[in-house]
């Protein structure tokens, strides 16, 4: 397991038919070599699992990458449900660069990102 830091930006959709770089999310994840999400290592290394959602127009938001019952969701509250944004079968979905993953975002619409980025998490000393 190694922790990796994932950036996807928004995919092609209607207002944006390139994509928007602009908007998008980068979480710290542990990851399998396969690209899978290490659910066993995630429950060790909880902390370390930050996500930042970037959007034009909108102050970052900080929160984490948390897994409630069967489901995996960015969360900015901690522990507040209502502002979760959960992750469309990540526990299923390969994290590496080119593929895409859905996220139900704070505003109810599920908008589809494609991973750009998947690199080493180098923590700070």
């Amino acid at each position: 397991m190694v922790l990796k830091r994932v950036r996807m930006e928004l995919a092609r959709t209607k207002e944006f038919p390139d994509g928007n770089a602009a908007h998008g999310y980068e979480f710290i994840a542990p990851l399998t070599a396969d690209g899978h999400l290490d659910a066993k290592a995630w429950a060790d290394h909880k902390a370390e699992c930050t996500v930042t959602r970037f959007a034009p127009d909108d102050e970052d938001e900080y929160g984490h990458l948390v897994h409630h019952k069967d489901a995996w969701c960015f969360d900015y509250e901690g522990g507040d449900a209502e502002d979760d944004e959960p992750l469309f079968k990540l526990d299923r979905h390969k994290i590496i660069e080119g593929e895409y993953l859905s996220v139900a975002e704070w505003d109810g619409v599920q908008r589809t990102f494609k991973i750009v980025r998947v690199m080493p998490f180098i923590r700070k000393s």
